[in-house]
Order: structure tokens, then C-alpha cells, then sequence
């Protein structure tokens, strides 16, 4: 079994478990804000390095930088379109929206820092414009098998995904990195069997948690040409997990000051 074979088989679904599990614990703006760690994308563009190069690696990181204003695109119209439809119309909705997005993105010449600061500045945007969730209600029971199922869509996803990007360039490839695959599972699931307040939430969750996956492929894409794909990856990881914990740790506090004693 290749490394590559295995991450696609195991890393993945173990991820989407992992969020799941933390989803019914602690809810789904948890869920999304787990979404936003660079678990999925970060190894496929790691492994697309291994095989094709540091160069071709810089490149993708680029890509899936930029690639993160799609995915926050998605964040935005699966929310709208949950206030009047179901799942399956708000997901068609969402990729739709996210492959539009990829076709112009992709013949934008932005530099490394302009990729950076769109970032920033749609994150700002898509906050603003997300619609209020409302009040999470308990969790209904679910199927035994919901869980594998997530697990099961998620695997397929990422074999789709990692097949088709090292055809298309280091810059396309790059762009299509962030393709909801861990997004899809957990919202369609979360919508399906909570509502939508839960779907919102666990979108909006994500979308917090995005710019730091923006830094780690920032910094990837600066620095691995350098430092080579293991240092470089195992410098932003470092960063980004520090970022992330912290910036969950300071918003958790926030809110809990916020409630009244």
C-alpha cells in the first residue's frame, strides 16, 4: 500500500470521525472550526510536492491559497439557499458556486501577497453577509451508519479530487485543493439530520477558522522551494496549529465572558 493510498484511505475518514464525534460533544460551530485545518488539503498538496516537485508544490500552495476565497464562496451560498431549500439543492448551489469562482480565480495574475489579503478580505465579506443561524436545537437521533457514511463520502471525494488535480498545472491544481470534500460531508450530514441552524452554524464556524489555513499555505508556498516539502510543511503546520488553538482558545473565553454569572 503507497502513503499516498493510505492517507486517501485512512487519514481522511479518521478526520471526518474525529469532527463528527467533536460536532455531537460540543456542536457544530466546533465542527466547522475543525473544518478549517489544512488536514485534507494540506497532505494533498504535500504529497503532489513529493511527486512533483518543490517548485510544482510552491505553485499549488499558491493556488490553494487563493483557492480558500472559493471554498469561503460555498460557505456563503450553501447558507443562503438553506433558508428556502434542502441539502441537496443548497450543496448543487454551493459547487456551482465554487467551480464558478475557481474559473475566474484562475485568470486573476495575483501575486502571493495579493492572494493573501482576498483572503482576508472575503472572510470579512462572507462573515458579514452569512445569514443568523439562530438557536442550535438538541441533536435528533441519527442512523447507526451516518458516521461511516460521512466517512465513506469523504474517502470518495478525495480520491476524485487527488486523481484529476496533478493533470490540470500547479496553479489550477492549487485552486481545486480546497474543494469542499470535508465541507461537503459534514454540512450535508449536519442539515440532514440536525437543520439548518446546525448547517449555518458549522459554516460559519468554518469560515472563523479559515485564514489560518491561509497562513499555513502562505507559508508553504514562500518557503518550501527553501526549506524543502517536509521542512516546509512542518513549519506551518507548527503555525497553524498554534493559530488555530489559540484563536479557538481566546473565542471560546470571549463568548463565556459574555454570559452572564
Amino acid at each position: 500500500m503507497s502513503v499516498m493510498f493510505a492517507f486517501k484511505l485512512l487519514l481522511v475518514p479518521l478526520f471526518i470521525l474525529g469532527m463528527s464525534l467533536a460536532g455531537r460533544r460540543w456542536g457544530a460551530g466546533v465542527s466547522g472550526w475543525l473544518v478549517g485545518l489544512p488536514v485534507v488539503a494540506g497532505p494533498i498538496v504535500f504529497f503532489i510536492g513529493r511527486e512533483q516537485g518543490d517548485a510544482f508544490a510552491s505553485g499549488a500552495a499558491h493556488g490553494t491559497l487563493t483557492g480558500i476565497v472559493s471554498l469561503m464562496l460555498y460557505c456563503l451560498a450553501y447558507s443562503r439557499a438553506a433558508a428556502r431549500f434542502g441539502w441537496a439543492v443548497c450543496l448543487l448551489t454551493g459547487w456551482a458556486v465554487f467551480l464558478v469562482s475557481t474559473y475566474f480565480l484562475n485568470r486573476l495574475p495575483l501575486s502571493l501577497a495579493q492572494s493573501f489579503l482576498l483572503v482576508l478580505a472575503a472572510m470579512a465579506c462572507v462573515l458579514a453577509l452569512l445569514p443568523e443561524s439562530g438557536p442550535e436545537g438538541t441533536p435528533p437521533g441519527t442512523p447507526s451508519w451516518e458516521i461511516v457514511a460521512r466517512m465513506g463520502a469523504a474517502v470518495a471525494l478525495v480520491f476524485l479530487t487527488t486523481t484529476l488535480a496533478p493533470r490540470l498545472g500547479p496553479n489550477l491544481a492549487g485552486l481545486l485543493v480546497p474543494f469542499p470534500v470535508a465541507a461537503t460531508v459534514m454540512t450535508v450530514f449536519t442539515h440532514r439530520y440536525q437543520g439548518r441552524a446546525s448547517a449555518v452554524r458549522l459554516l460559519r464556524g468554518l469560515v472563523c477558522g479559515l485564514w489560518t489555513m491561509a497562513l499555513f499555505f502562505l507559508i508553504v508556498s514562500e518557503t518550501v522551494v527553501r526549506m524543502g516539502v517536509e521542512g516546509s510543511f512542518a513549519v506551518a503546520a507548527a503555525v497553524d496549529v498554534g493559530t488555530h488553538g489559540g484563536a479557538f482558545w481566546v473565542m471560546r473565553r470571549y463568548r463565556a465572558s459574555r454570559i452572564p454569572s
